[in-house]
């Protein structure tokens, strides 16, 4: 059984097609389609192109289709299941996976400094960066955060939520705001890590934070307001910041933050964000790209379709990041990857798309064709355990607790998460990547990472209306 199989109502989401009984959501009656202003997404640009954007790298397509109509998502659920029976999973898996996920967070509140904070002062270097520091560990320690308020409280828990929180909101306050923030040079990633770890926590006081990072990541977006017009490559995306292109990782990242703080998918700069999004994608029937026309065609996605498309995957296999490295006369092409697959289709599912859409449908069928827990498809294990978070919150989002695969197995990803990410805990509950790509090598970042895909597997079924 497939998630394309069965009737094509309207969700607001994937509905799921086979789960025990006991964690089987009552029917209801899917909600209203909600419409979207296209004239709002498809407006000419409102000024100049940008002086730091350079139209000669970028490439033109013809207007991206807007949808007219796009289904509500299921509600963001922000606990773990306190019963086993909300959960599709067995009951040696869950006593497995809560089991790692107490020694993980053992692990957090051992590493946390005594100011509330992770890697704090540790060195990164984002893609096509300069190298950061402090910007970092706010990000770091509000997903940290994000981590503590999704899990089931003790007082231990409690006072290092506390702390994590008051380093995020102290950092926030002392650089004046968001805008404080992105000179450290990685704001969007920052940002967004703020606004989820703050909306997790579902406490009041931390509303006009919430509301102020949701506003400042609508103004990041590159759109009409940077004089990027609706026909630009660069049109819809978020980048590290405002001095380089933008890119998926940081897209669904900003995707990911909107969607925790409630913002609809009808709302325009989710919708803008799908165009870009839909640029990313091996699939020369819906991405008019150069590289996708001939390219696999397979479904996936690559890192950004911006300045005429990158894939590390490409980079990986010896054809260079932007697919340059290709024998005399063969067309240029870009290589699909796993964790920007996941990415771009959780993202597809956040901007209210439903299974009959092809793009949809396409994506769905790479993550069919490439089920892994060993690597990340086309990296190997470099940023793998960005890939597991990305996957476990994708297929939530998918309401998908079983797929067949293409070899015809049927697979619950929750119990094979979980036995992944058992096997690779360390005996001091911490995870971390020998492949030090992406500050994997950082144990806090990949114990965060895989805590809360942890968490992702353990988070109950809901229905329409919940």
């Amino acid at each position: 059984m497939t998630l394309l199989a069965g009737t094509s109502t309207l969700l607001p989401i994937l509905a799921a097609m086979t789960t025990a009984p006991a964690a089987t959501p009552p029917a209801a009656t899917p909600p209203s389609p909600r419409a979207v202003d296209g004239t709002t997404v498809l407006a000419p640009a409102q000024a100049p192109l940008d002086a730091r954007i350079d139209r000669g790298k970028m490439t033109s397509f013809p207007d991206p289709a807007v949808p007219r109509f796009v289904a509500p998502p299921l509600p963001p659920v922000f606990r773990i299941a306190l019963d086993d029976a909300e959960v599709p999973i067995s009951a040696d898996a869950a006593k497995a996976a809560r089991a790692a996920l107490d020694r993980g967070l053992a692990y957090l509140l051992a590493s946390q400094a005594a100011d509330g904070s992770w890697m704090r002062g540790a060195q990164v270097v984002p893609t096509d960066q300069r190298a950061r520091e402090g910007a970092a560990s706010v990000a770091v320690t509000a997903l940290g955060a994000k981590a503590l308020a999704q899990a089931p409280e003790t007082p231990e828990r409690r006072e290092a939520l506390d702390k994590a929180l008051r380093f995020v909101v102290r950092s926030l306050e002392a650089g004046g705001g968001y805008d404080g923030l992105a000179a450290g040079g990685i704001g969007n990633y920052v940002a967004s890590a703020v606004v989820m770890g703050l909306a997790t926590t579902e406490r009041p006081e931390f509303a006009g934070q919430v509301s102020e990072g949701v506003a400042w990541l609508r103004r990041q977006q590159w759109d009409q307001s940077e004089g990027v017009q609706p026909t630009d490559d660069w049109f819809g995306g978020a980048g590290y910041g405002r001095n380089g292109r933008p890119d998926l990782s940081n897209t669904q990242f900003m995707l990911d933050a909107l969607r925790d703080a409630g913002v609809s998918p009808d709302d325009p700069a989710v919708q803008k964000a799908l165009v870009f999004v839909s640029r990313t994608q091996n699939l020369p029937a819906a991405n008019p790209a150069p590289w996708a026309r001939t390219g696999s065609g397979d479904g996936g996605f690559v890192y950004t379709p911006a300045n005429g498309g990158e894939s590390f995957a490409s980079e990986a296999s010896g054809e260079g990041r932007h697919g340059e490295i290709r024998p005399e006369g063969a067309p240029r092409s870009l290589r699909s990857q796993g964790s920007m697959t996941y990415a771009g289709f959780k993202s597809l599912l956040y901007a209210g798309l439903t299974r009959d859409d092809p793009r949809v449908r396409a994506a769905f069928d790479w993550i069919r064709r490439h089920w892994t827990f060993a690597e990340n498809p086309g990296l190997g294990q470099q940023g793998l355990y960005y890939y597991f978070h990305a996957m476990a919150r994708c297929l939530l989002a998918a309401q998908q607790p079983e797929l067949e695969t293409m070899d015809g197995a049927t697979r619950n990803w929750r119990e094979e998460l979980v036995a992944a990410l058992v096997a690779r805990q360390r005996d001091d509950g911490r995870w971390v990547n020998d492949a030090d790509r992406w500050e994997e090598g950082q144990p806090d970042l990949v114990t965060i990472y895989a805590v809360l895909a942890l968490e992702e597997a353990l988070k109950p079924v809901v229905s329409v209306g919940d």
